[in-house]
């Protein structure tokens, strides 16, 4: 399989990139095809990330990071809280870890969620130029504190990854709490309730 600037983008092709290891895909995809995709194509590959952890159990976020100038994907990365029992190993998190030690000055983050106070704390220590939100709709709050940090924001909300995330919420609403405030929180809620 070799994708080239000439393949089709879809649903299915931004699947597979969601799928194929960050340090395989300039084994198969040529650099130009990524100056094909734009913002929302983006943030579709976050989305199909974001299915893998719902898939696996876990709590549906994903995160992609590109590189500004040639829009390759640098990391890629799914919120593993449940599935590897990590207490902060967000999408965001995970996709920063995949792309290592770079100059995050000149990359984007696309996230299907807006990021909490630990990723974005995260976002505006490595400098990030940009960071897209694919959801406000079912939580927001960090927006201001990342421009207020000089980090361009954008929100480009993908129904899709809505729809997910907020499914999600009604069936795991501990979990989904644990992973916004900790154990601690649910434990009170419990208490309370």
């Amino acid at each position: 399989m070799h994708i080239t600037k000439d393949t089709e983008t879809d649903d299915n092709l931004l699947r597979l990139i969601a799928h194929i290891p960050t340090r395989s895909l300039s084994a198969n995809i040529d650099p130009e095809f990524f100056v094909t995709l734009d913002d929302a194509d983006f943030m579709r590959i976050a989305v199909f990330l974001a299915e893998k952890s719902y898939s696996e159990g876990g709590c549906p976020i994903g995160a992609v990071v590109i590189d500004n100038q040639t829009r390759e994907i640098v990391g890629k990365g799914h919120n593993t809280l449940e599935q590897e029992n990590h207490p902060y190993n967000h999408g965001e998190t995970s996709a920063i870890r995949d792309a290592g030690r770079i100059d995050f000055s000149k990359t984007t983050i696309f996230t299907t969620l807006s990021p909490c106070d630990v990723c974005a704390t995260l976002i505006y220590m490595r400098q990030f130029d940009r960071v897209v939100v694919g959801d406000v709709t079912s939580a927001s709050g960090n927006e201001a504190l990342l421009k207020e940090k000089g980090v361009s924001v954008e929100v480009l909300e993908d129904q899709k990854g809505i729809a997910l995330y907020q499914k999600y919420r009604s069936e795991k609403p501990d979990q989904d709490l644990e992973d916004w405030k900790g154990l601690a929180a649910v434990n009170q809620r419990k208490k309370v309730a």
